[in-house]
């Protein structure tokens, strides 16, 4: 089972264990809500039953049958790391297993380029940009971009800084503590 699976099984997990009520009863609610787009489900998750984002965005996706899982989630990393950006990939694994110790709320969710790393709000994201490096995006409102934690310039507008990380070596202390500050503040 892949990371992806692992969070989002221990997220289902941990819901029952948080709310009172299974994984189960939280679609059927969502369901009977009549609600077909998924911020409004969400949002009602959110004010009329109090679950967090990560939770409610969890049940939406689930829901609406259009979470990463349903549409071969792991498909998409796999494409980020097929070919000549292959060698990415253990890169992309110890970030991923580094985030996922952050805490249950870490929302994982893949896209066709680069998986995003939400809390409340994104916090982070990793791209395969080129065949030899990566792109550690990271939320850091009020950080002045110093060394190798650059502005995030044009490479995405959802964060505010970029770590070039290019060998498994640079996955460190500093980058995970980056991320850490990031979903902290999330």
């Amino acid at each position: 089972m892949s990371k992806i699976d692992d969070a989002t099984q221990n997220m289902i997990r941990n819901l029952e264990e948080k709310t009172g009520k299974p994984f189960a009863e939280w679609l059927r609610i969502a369901r009977a809500s009549k609600l077909t787009k998924h911020g409004e489900i969400v949002k009602f998750l959110k004010t009329e039953h109090g679950l967090t984002h990560g939770y409610a965005n969890l049940v939406a996706h689930k829901t609406l049958g259009s979470d990463a899982a349903e549409f071969e989630g792991d498909d998409l990393v796999a494409a980020q790391y097929a070919g000549a950006k292959a060698a990415l990939r253990p890169i992309y694994e110890a970030l991923m297993a580094a985030v996922s110790g952050f805490g249950d709320d870490v929302e994982i969710a893949p896209k066709k380029a680069y998986v995003s790393l939400r809390r409340k709000k994104q916090f982070g994201c990793i791209q395969p940009s080129t065949a030899t490096r990566m792109d550690v995006g990271i939320n850091l409102k009020g950080v002045a971009p110093a060394g190798r934690l650059e502005a995030s310039g044009s490479f995405n507008a959802m964060v505010s800084h970029r770590v070039r990380v290019t060998d498994l070596a640079e996955v460190d202390k500093e980058l995970i503590g980056w991320l850490r500050q990031a979903y902290e503040d999330a």
